[in-house]
């Protein structure tokens, strides 16, 4: 399916980006995003956290930093993990979300890995995953999402980490850019940038 403009809503006043697992606010991606929100929507109010490693912490921090955000004006990107807790909110709030490569089975894909990791943009920091937070994924995932017309998911043939079919086929009905190549980390997201803000359609 060819991606489609959201349907016509209020303009989206603010914007969270959640980022993926051992990734954090200062990957590419959510640099470039908040630097085209910078130069071409500066009223648009921007948040990108550093999420915590507990899941369920995850989402309590982001909850309560957004409690008095617009939930009919806020919109959300998130990338990987980022995408699986993106997916979680926007079913919550009712909002349009962009995922990009996003997590379906974060669970399963991510029991293998329990244990201590250095972050991708910071070696020095650590970031542990124990066997609860598993278990909080588990109880975050939504078996389809009700509302495909407020989803853009941009998907990756050539994903080394996630499987495209799954991702696919759980955001049947979205509005969908399925790359014919392409990598986990989408190294060619300035080509898809716009895009993804269009169809945020940003105050």
């Amino acid at each position: 399916m060819q991606p489609t403009q959201a349907p016509s809503v209020a303009p989206v006043t603010h914007v969270l980006y959640l980022h993926g697992f051992l990734s954090s606010p200062a990957s590419i991606k959510a640099r470039m995003t908040a630097a085209a929100r910078t130069q071409h929507h500066p009223e648009v109010v921007w948040l990108c956290p550093m999420l915590a490693a507990s899941p369920a912490q995850a989402m309590q921090e982001v909850l309560q930093a957004t409690a008095h955000w617009p939930k009919a004006s806020t919109a959300i990107i998130g990338s990987s993990l980022g995408g699986f807790y993106a997916t979680w909110l926007a079913e919550r709030w009712g909002c349009k979300a962009v995922l990009l490569n996003p997590a379906v089975r974060p669970a399963r894909d991510l029991a293998a890995h329990v244990g201590e990791h250095s972050l991708w943009h910071d070696s020095d920091k650590h970031f542990v995953l124990e066997p609860r937070y598993i278990d909080e994924l588990k109880a975050m995932e939504l078996p389809h999402i009700s509302h495909p017309e407020r989803y853009l998911a941009v998907i990756a043939k050539g994903d080394e980490v996630l499987d495209w079919r799954e991702m696919h086929s759980h955001y049947t009905g979205a509005s969908i850019k399925l790359l014919p190549e392409g990598d986990h980390g989408l190294s060619d997201y300035d080509q898809h940038l716009d895009e993804v803000l269009g169809f945020l359609q940003l105050a």
